[in-house]
Parts: C-alpha cells; sequence; structure tokens
C-alpha cells in the first residue's frame, strides 16, 4: 500500500530546471570526490543477471526480482538486480584490483515490492561501490573510517549545492555519530526499531547505526539483511555483532529519519557459512558465487550502496523522490502531490 507524508507549508527552493541543474552538479561531484576518497574506478555494470548464480541479491529475503526469458537463450531466465553486492566482489576479482583500492558504479534497478511513497519509488539508483581489504582490517575501526570519509563527501557536496544555490544553507553537523543496534534497543527499549531511529536521527542529525541483521536481545533483529554479503555476525563495536550498517541523516522537510546509504565489510568464508546456517540458506553453497567465496577466489572487501536520488533529494531540500528522478505513481499519490505544492518529473 503506498503512502504520502504531506510536508508542512512547502514550497521548492528550486524550480524544475533549477532542480535539473542541481541534480547534474551534485551526481558529477559526488561521485568524482568519492572516488578520490577511497580509491574507487568507475566500471560497468549490468541490469541484469543470470537467475540461479547467486550474483542477484535477496534484500530482506521477501522481494519479487524482476525476470524475464531471454528467446535466443533457450529461455533462460534473468533477473533485473535488486542491487550489485555480489557482482562487485566478483568484478573486483576479476579486474584484479589490488588492496585498498576499488570500484564504483552506476546501479539501476527495478523493485517491484516497495511500497510507494515520497521516499520510496518502483526505480532505484545507485552508486554502488566496493573496495579490497585486508584480513586485518576486518573490524569496526576500518568500518568507522570509511563511514567518515563518505560523510565527508556529503559535506563536501553540500557545501557545493549552497554555493550554487545561495538559498540552501547546510544543514549537515560536522560529524556523524555511530551507535550499535543493541544500544539503541537499550536506550529506547519500548520502541520499534523505525522509533528508534526516529528519535537518535531526530538528535543527532547524523548517524551510523552498527550491526543490523543480528538479532538482539530482544529477540528481534534491527532490519532485514541477506546472510551472503554483509557480514552482520562477527564480533564489532565492544564485543557485539556486526559489521555493517545504515547512514541516516535527519530530514528536516519531511521529520524523517533517512537513509541514504547500506553499507559494512562482507562476509568471509566464515561469517557466509554461518549466516547461511542460522538462516537455513545452506544451499546457496551450490551457486556461483557462493563457490568462488569458498574457493578463496574472492577477495576481502567492504562496500555499499548511495542512494543517488536519495541524496539529490536531501541536498536540493525536496519532499518527494519523484521530485529527482521519473517513475510511475498512483494517481491519488499525483494529486496530493500537486495540492502540496510537489512537482513530479
Amino acid at each position: 500500500m503506498s503512502y504520502f507524508i504531506k510536508p508542512t507549508n512547502y514550497k521548492p527552493y528550486l524550480d524544475p530546471q533549477q532542480t535539473e541543474l542541481g541534480i547534474q552538479k551534485i551526481k558529477d561531484f559526488f561521485q568524482v570526490n568519492l572516488s578520490a576518497e577511497l580509491r574507487l574506478r568507475r566500471v560497468t555494470a549490468p541490469l541484469f543477471v543470470l537467475k540461479g548464480t547467486g550474483l542477484n541479491d535477496d534484500l530482506t529475503g521477501v522481494e519479487r526480482a524482476v525476470n524475464f526469458s531471454i528467446k535466443d537463450m533457450q529461455d533462460e531466465k534473468a533477473e533485473v538486480v535488486h542491487s550489485l553486492a555480489k557482482w562487485k566482489r566478483v568484478t573486483l576479482a576479476d579486474y584484479q584490483i589490488p588492496e585498498g583500492y576499488g570500484i564504483y558504479t552506476d546501479m539501476n534497478a527495478i523493485r517491484a515490492d516497495e511500497e510507494l511513497g515520497n521516499i520510496h519509488s518502483l526505480y532505484v539508483d545507485q552508486w554502488d561501490w566496493e573496495q579490497v581489504i585486508s584480513a586485518e582490517n576486518r573490524n569496526i575501526d576500518f568500518l568507522k573510517k570509511i563511514v567518515e570519509k563518505i560523510y565527508a563527501t556529503f559535506l563536501r557536496t553540500e557545501y557545493l549545492i549552497s554555493e550554487s544555490f545561495p538559498e540552501i544553507q547546510p544543514i549537515l553537523p560536522e560529524k556523524i555519530i555511530f551507535i550499535h543496534a543493541e544500544e539503541l534497543c537499550q536506550l529506547y527499549p519500548n520502541l520499534t526499531p523505525k522509533e528508534r531511529e526516529y528519535e537518535i536521527t531526530k538528535k543527532h542529525k547524523a548517524v551510523f547505526i552498527i550491526g543490523i541483521g543480528n538479532k538482539l536481545s530482544d529477540g528481534k533483529t534491527h532490519d532485514g539483511r541477506a546472510p551472503d554479503y554483509d557480514d552482520w555476525t562477527s564480533p564489532g563495536e565492544d564485543g557485539l555483532p556486526g559489521l555493517n550498517g545504515d547512514i541516516l541523516l535527519w530530514n528536516h522537510i519531511l521529520n524523517i529519519p533517512f537513509e541514504i546509504s547500506s553499507m559494512g565489510i562482507r562476509v568471509d568464508k566464515k561469517a557466509l557459512q554461518h549466516q547461511l546456517n542460522i538462516t537455513g540458506k545452506q544451499d546457496r553453497l551450490n551457486l556461483y558465487f557462493h563457490k568462488r567465496l569458498m574457493n578463496d577466489t574472492l577477495p576481502l572487501s567492504i562496500g555499499g550502496g548511495i542512494g543517488q536520488s536519495r541524496l539529490c533529494m536531501f541536498l536540493l531540500r525536496k519532499a518527494h523522490i519523484g521530485e529527482i528522478q521519473a517513475s510511475i505513481w498512483p494517481d491519488e499519490m499525483r494529486k496530493a502531490c500537486k495540492k502540496a505544492n510537489i512537482h513530479l518529473i
């Protein structure tokens, strides 16, 4: 079911023409700076992969991939990617990327099961990135350093936009804070995970929540994670499990926490086997990606995705992701947006 958050007295800072210019400025500037910070080279990515290889991501495990038959390959099935977490790791190996360097790409996906609203669309566009790391860097301190580098790129991009459009003033705090999902659970034991995100992000404005995917002390997970890319079970912050997390920013236009990136240190062989066992997905060890990881033909890595339209939406102070990207929306949402002074592309 779709939803719509009506902003209070919304008036866009930029008209549609200025918005398009702002989108271009953000995308051009951010990817160059991200590449420099993390030592990434750009690569070309697939829109779809063959079904049954294990290369596509199943996100929380319930989303259906858009698929189609390939006439010239005996109707073999292909799936539109959900994200490229596992594909990128294979590419690091195939391109023989050295330790300390990595790749980034424009990831475009269709997620047919999304609940459509101000921040969710059928169309997903991300900068997907992946960097080769050493075994010694599979720790929480290294993860935090990478998060801080990404956040520094957010700050520089926000400053560029404020220089280009003076009516938009910087609002991001100088530092991002780190907190484990279990610490959040202890801090707000009577709230749901989403309500906890609301409280902590409203307070600090920029937050990285560590350890998403593993069960917390209340027996629940903060949010779902697939078992075969992020490592959410190895010991991390103060011995708590998880070497992954999400970057959340406070969206003052909609007054909600705003997930801008999901990322983490990727599973090694031990973590992969453990996470497949506890999720009952051991059969995946027979798939192409998982065989390569178990056969030591894939490098250790860290990686993630950064929402392109979401970053543009945040930095240009937009109330709906449809002001940034062209997509399909229910008629009632289009009518509600029009009444709220929201121009959907």
